[in-house]
């Protein structure tokens, strides 16, 4: 099994928003970084571990837990002229942008903040505290995975 970080703005899409789909499963849409993308169509599997993360608000930090419920796939908004992911260079036979479907697991019971994972020198070498990274989607080890779940 796989540990993962998801972000998303909790404007654009929360944790509520995904216990409230349907099955309480959504497709991860619009990554456009090539480094995410390969994350998702190569290394991400079924029943991977996934934090989800609120960034780019009040209080970024980790809030709930997601499995990865469906495996690297064509992201079908990229075709979608209408859409915000629209890109006119992708091509159905030969896609550039992939998702992932993930299903809600649990809210944890307080926000981790990322102003609390940075004071943790057991989270030193995480991506998600590294200056300058601003990935969408981040692998966790199972040590780091633990010690927040520690928290």
């Amino acid at each position: 099994m796989n540990y993962w970080l998801m972000k998303s703005e909790p404007e654009t899409f929360s944790i509520t928003d995904l216990q409230n789909r349907p099955d309480q499963t959504e497709h991860w849409d619009g990554v456009r970084n090539y480094q995410a993308r390969n994350m998702m169509r190569d290394d991400m599997k079924l029943g991977d571990r996934v934090f989800f993360y609120h960034s780019n608000c009040a209080e970024p930090g980790i809030v709930g837990i997601m499995e990865v419920a469906k495996e690297g796939y064509p992201d079908f908004l990229a075709f979608d002229p209408d859409d915000i992911h629209f890109d006119p260079k992708s091509d159905p036979a030969k896609p550039t942008w992939m998702m992932v479907d993930v299903k809600y697991v649990r809210t944890l019971s307080r926000t981790i903040t990322l102003h609390e994972l940075k004071q943790k020198q057991e989270l030193a070498d995480i991506a998600l505290v590294r200056r300058g990274n601003r990935l969408s989607i981040m692998p966790v080890s199972k040590a780091q995975w633990d010690f927040i779940l520690s928290l």
